[in-house]
């Protein structure tokens, strides 16, 4: 009887995790396939949060994270010792997620002992290497390392056939953060879930409009006009209440804290876990977000989104209707906001088309390929 396939998975951010946890679950539940989680724990803190609600615990913790370590440094770490434990764990395969620093050098460590790599969210483009940065870079470097680019949608197929990756080494699965919701929404059931830092109530009889930032290409002058233009909007719509989880970066803490600080309609809270957030969006009728991930989640519970960047990687939102750019200028952010607030139908518009980034059976189909290859 041959042993089963061993699989690694490398995570080490919360979007990773939320991502990867379907995935894993997956295999771990294929009578043939091994799954090992090793954690970089580029991300100490939000990985941990997802990890503990899908009840999934590192097999290796490689507990990198430091404070104030620069990009160089945290790369570097990830790279030797991932590389460490591949040469000892030996597996079949690796599983690498989307556009981190933990993503790229996995895959670089695995490359250099010989393993086959397989890359979940491959092909996702902006061909801007300064949005997002250093994410686009970390994205195209992988893939032509990669034996299995598993591509969301057909855009992220034809990025990637441009560059010249064959197509034998490509497959449309959809996208992850579905299936991530999903569970997640399983998890919640119908009743509402409490949301830590939010008094009971206060959002009872009011719009909820929910925000997130957190791109390194935003921070300085373009944080503080995202930042006065979501107390702009506040101002002009007395029936709305935002909320914003603040990331924890202090680039990003020291303006929002400044400019929207103090006002009894915007509330300023700690990153939450990912079933309060799932709740959080279920219950919002607009969000504004630089997020990837949100960007996929949001059109399966229909709620339109708002994308505070110049450009995105996952252009299929805004082709269908069911997001709009409006980048960094305070302006074009209340203008489009507004809009959105006050015209039902062009509110109704944005949530009536189906979600373009999967139907919630990614992970399976990715578990079928690696099984139908290895």
């Amino acid at each position: 009887m041959s042993r089963r396939k061993r699989i690694v998975f490398s995570m080490g951010t919360r979007p990773e995790a939320i991502k990867m946890a379907p995935v894993y679950l997956a295999v771990k539940a294929s009578p043939d396939l091994e799954a090992i989680l090793l954690s970089t724990a580029q991300h100490r803190q939000l990985l941990d949060q997802v990890l503990s609600v899908f009840g999934i615990q590192p097999d290796v913790d490689l507990n990198l994270m430091s404070p104030n370590q620069g990009l160089s440094e945290i790369s570097a770490k990830i790279l030797t010792e991932t590389q460490k434990v591949l040469s000892s764990l030996k597996p079949d395969a690796i599983l690498v997620h989307g556009d981190t620093a933990t993503c790229l050098f996995s895959a670089l460590a695995a490359f250099y002992e010989r393993i086959p790599i397989g890359h979940v969210e491959a092909g996702l483009r902006t061909y801007d290497f300064d949005a997002p940065w250093p994410e686009e870079m970390n994205r195209r470097l992988a893939d032509p390392i990669c034996r299995w680019c598993f591509a969301p949608t057909e855009r992220a197929r034809q990025n990637l056939l441009r560059e010249g990756i064959s197509e034998q080494h490509i497959y449309i699965t959809g996208n992850t953060a579905v299936d991530g919701l999903f569970l997640g929404l399983e998890k919640l059931g119908s009743q509402p879930a409490a949301i830590p830092g939010l008094e009971p109530g206060c959002l009872d009889g009011k719009r909820l409009i929910l925000v997130t930032g957190h791109r390194r290409e935003s921070f300085g002058v373009q944080m503080e006009q995202i930042c006065r233009a979501f107390r702009q909007i506040i101002d002009d719509n007395p029936d709305c209440v935002l909320v914003y989880p603040v990331h924890l970066n202090p680039h990003v803490q020291r303006p929002v804290r400044q400019l929207l600080g103090g006002n009894s309609r915007i509330f300023l809270i700690e990153p939450v876990e990912y079933l309060p957030f799932i709740e959080l969006m279920r219950r919002s009728a607009l969000i504004i977000t630089d997020s990837g991930g949100i960007q996929e989640e949001a059109p399966s519970l229909q709620k339109p989104v708002l994308i505070t960047r110049r450009t995105t990687e996952r252009p299929e939102a805004v082709e269908h209707g069911l997001a709009q750019i409006v980048g960094t200028q305070t302006e074009a952010i209340v203008s489009r906001a507004n809009r959105l607030l006050t015209d039902a139908s062009e509110y109704q518009q944005m949530i009536a088309t189906q979600n373009p980034f999967g139907d919630g059976h990614a992970s399976q189909r990715i578990v079928d390929i690696l099984r139908d290859t290895l």
